[in-house]
C-alpha cells in the first residue's frame, strides 16, 4: 500500500467531481475533475523533465490555481516540492538552486500548465513510503544559511489529518483561502483541510480587506496571520452581519495581539483559535474547538504531539517529539544532530511555558527570530548583506512591535563615518532582499551595546527602540 501524500488527499476528493475546488471572483470555478485532469496532465510533463521520484520539483511564482496543480502533481509524480517565495530575489535563488539542485525549475506556472494540457493525462499515483520526502521547506539559522527543512509524505498526512480532525472540517465548510502559498501555513495547513473535507475554497490571490470580507459571505472558515485581523478590524465593513456565515476564524504565524483578539469578539461575536506551528512540524499546539480559547495561549499539543519545556524550568525553550516533525535538514547532518536531543526531541527555539491545565504560552524567542506579518526575518541574514555595503562598520537587526505587522524590521547601524542617508540605504537592501526581509527603518547609533563577551545585547536595543511605530 502506498503513502503518497496525493493519494490520501485525492481518496477525499468529493465522489461528485463536478462539485467545485477553488472559486475566484470573476473567473469560473475549478472543479475537483478539472484539478485531478490537470495533475495527471502535470505528472505526465514533469517526468518527461526528469521529475522522477526524488528529484526535487522548484517553484517560485506568484500564487495561482496553477501553482497548485504543480504542487499535486509533484506529489503524485513522486517527486519533492520546493516552494520559493515569489519576492526572492535571483542572488536569494541562486543559493536554494545550488543547495537542493532540482530536476525541474518552474518561474511561470501558468504557461507550464498550458503546455502540459497537450499531453495525455497520466494517471499514476507514485507509490510512496511514509518516510519518503515530499516536500523541502527553507527556513534560516543564526547564521544566515538557509537549511531544507525534509518534510516526509507521513509527516505532512499526519498532521492533516489531525488538523481535519480537531478544528471540524466537513464537506459543508467553504474556506477563504487569502493566504501565501510558498510556506507552510497557506501550502499545507490551508489547502490540506479543503483537499480532505471535499469541500470548496473562496480562492483570493492576496489579501486585501474589501475581497475578504466579500468572501467571508460565502465561507465558513478563515485562515489568516494576525495581520488579516488587525486590517479587517480596521474597516467598518466588519460587522456580525459580514461574518453571519462563518462559524471559525484562525489565526497563526506570528503572536495574536490581546487587544485584537478582544477586539475582534466583541466587532464579530468570535473568538479567534490561535494555534502554533513552525516549517519543522506544521502545527503543534491549537487552542480548542470546543472550549475556551484564550487569548495569549497557543493552546494544546495535538494529539501524537509530545511538548515539553527543555532544562526541566518552568519557563524554557519548547522541545517537540510526533509523527509530524521533520526528518532532518537537507545534506546538513551536522545542523539535525544539534537541532534534537538525545531522546528524540527536536529542539524549536521558542521560549514558552505549560500551564497547570496543559495549555502552551509562548514568550519569546531563543534566537532573536522576527516574524513580520506571518513571515520569518532571521536578523543575521540581515546583517550580512548590510555589514557589506559601504559605510557600514556594524549592524544588529531587531524586530520591534509594530500596529500593523506585529514586529516591524529595524536596523540599528554603526556607520563608518558620516552616516548614509536612511532612505537610499533601505533602496539598496530592497534590491538584495525580499520585501518583508527589508528595514522599514534603520537608526545610527556610535556604539552597538555590547556584554562583557563582545556580544551585541539585542534585547537592550529593542527596549531602546521599540518606540519607532508607535
Amino acid at each position: 500500500m502506498s503513502d503518497n501524500l496525493y493519494g490520501l488527499l485525492a481518496a477525499r476528493f468529493p465522489s461528485d467531481r463536478s462539485r467545485p475546488c477553488f472559486l475566484q471572483p470573476g473567473l469560473e470555478p475549478v472543479s475537483y475533475g478539472d484539478l485531478e485532469d490537470r495533475t495527471a496532465r502535470v505528472a505526465n510533463l514533469l517526468r518527461r523533465r526528469g521529475a522522477v521520484p526524488g528529484e526535487r520539483v522548484a517553484l517560485q511564482v506568484e500564487k495561482s490555481v496553477d501553482a497548485v496543480v504543480i504542487y499535486l502533481a509533484t506529489l503524485r509524480a513522486g517527486a519533492v516540492f520546493l516552494p520559493l517565495n515569489a519576492a526572492y530575489t535571483p542572488a536569494e535563488v541562486d543559493y536554494f538552486l545550488k543547495d537542493a539542485q532540482p530536476a525541474v525549475f518552474i518561474q511561470d506556472a501558468g504557461a507550464f500548465v498550458a503546455e502540459a494540457a497537450a499531453l495525455d493525462p497520466d494517471p499514476r499515483v507514485e507509490p510512496r513510503a511514509a518516510s519518503d520526502l515530499a516536500s523541502l521547506i527553507y527556513t534560516s539559522g543564526t547564521t544566515g544559511r538557509s537549511k531544507g527543512a525534509m518534510l516526509t509524505h507521513g509527516a505532512l498526512a499526519a498532521n492533516a489529518l489531525a488538523l481535519h480532525e480537531a478544528w471540524g472540517f466537513s464537506p459543508d465548510d467553504v474556506l477563504l483561502h487569502a493566504l501565501p502559498i510558498f510556506h507552510v501555513h497557506g501550502l499545507f495547513v490551508a489547502l490540506h483541510c479543503a483537499f480532505l473535507s471535499g469541500g470548496p475554497m473562496v480562492w483570493l490571490n492576496r489579501f486585501e480587506d474589501a475581497a475578504v470580507l466579500e468572501g467571508l459571505s460565502r465561507s465558513t472558515v478563515m485562515m489568516g496571520v494576525p495581520t488579516f485581523y488587525t486590517r479587517l478590524l480596521a474597516n467598518p465593513g466588519l460587522t456580525r452581519e459580514a461574518v453571519a456565515h462563518m462559524r471559525l476564524f484562525i489565526s497563526g504565524s506570528a503572536p495574536l495581539l490581546e487587544s485584537a483578539f478582544e477586539a475582534f469578539e466583541v466587532r464579530t461575536g468570535h473568538r479567534i483559535l490561535e494555534r502554533y506551528g513552525m516549517s519543522e512540524a506544521v502545527i503543534i499546539t491549537t487552542n480548542p474547538l470546543d472550549g475556551d480559547r484564550i487569548a495569549g495561549s497557543v493552546g494544546f499539543p495535538l494529539p501524537g504531539v509530545e511538548l515539553r519545556i527543555g532544562g526541566g524550568e518552568a519557563t524554557g525553550v519548547i522541545e517537540i517529539r510526533g509523527p509530524s516533525v521533520f526528518s532532518g535538514y537537507w545534506r546538513m547532518p551536522e545542523k539535525t544532530r544539534e537541532a534534537f536531543t538525545a531522546d528524540g526531541y527536536f529542539i524549536t527555539g521558542d521560549v514558552g511555558r505549560v500551564d497547570p491545565d496543559g495549555r502552551l504560552w509562548i514568550s519569546g524567542r531563543a534566537k532573536d527570530l522576527i516574524i513580520s506579518g506571518g513571515y520569518n526575518v532571521y536578523p543575521k541574514e540581515v546583517e550580512l548583506i548590510l555589514d557589506e555595503l559601504p559605510g557600514i562598520r556594524e549592524s544588529a537587526v531587531i524586530g520591534v512591535p509594530h500596529p500593523d505587522f506585529g514586529e516591524g524590521v529595524v536596523a540599528v547601524v554603526e556607520a563608518e563615518g558620516p552616516a548614509p542617508d536612511e532612505a537610499d540605504l533601505i533602496a539598496r537592501l530592497r534590491t538584495q532582499l525580499a520585501p518583508y526581509k527589508t528595514p522599514k527603518r534603520v537608526v545610527f547609533v556610535d556604539t552597538l551595546p555590547r556584554n562583557a563577551m563582545g556580544k551585541v545585547q539585542k534585547a537592550q536595543l529593542r527596549q531602546v527602540w521599540g518606540h519607532l511605530f508607535k
